[in-house]
């Protein structure tokens, strides 16, 4: 089990994009851009029950994501891990907060109708470091 190195910390505090790396059932890796942030030293991010990350996840829940310092493109995080919990409580609130953070908005304002918001928690078990 791995944590995230304090001098990364800031990359988690900040409005920095995270690309999240998952396996479809057919073996193919997809890579997204997600909002991120920490909780209780698990990575967590947000999506919406049914699309294709969230279907993959609970296929596999080996992930790897990485994060790219905007202000110094040479240094970044690497951190792979699995996903331990997958939660539709609170979710909302999670996007609402990660909007905040994001965009500056006190709500996530781009909820489809019928949508379903999915909170993931991962695991980091390796993190690979360039600064």
């Amino acid at each position: 089990m791995s944590q995230i190195p304090q001098e990364f910390m800031d990359l988690f505090e900040r409005p920095v994009f995270a690309h999240l790396a998952t396996i479809t059932p057919k073996g193919e890796v997809q890579v997204n851009p997600v909002w991120v942030d920490l909780h209780e030293g698990l990575v967590r991010f947000n999506s919406a029950r049914g699309r294709q990350k969230d279907r993959n996840i609970r296929h596999n829940p080996q992930v790897a994501l990485s994060l790219l310092d905007p202000d110094q493109p040479y240094r970044y995080l690497e951190v792979r891990g699995r996903v331990v919990e997958i939660t539709e409580e609170g979710a909302d609130a999670v996007i609402d907060g990660l909007a905040r953070k994001y965009l500056g908005v006190d709500r996530f304002p781009y909820h489809a109708p019928g949508e379903t918001r999915v909170t993931y928690l991962l695991q980091p078990e390796h993190c690979t470091k360039m600064a």
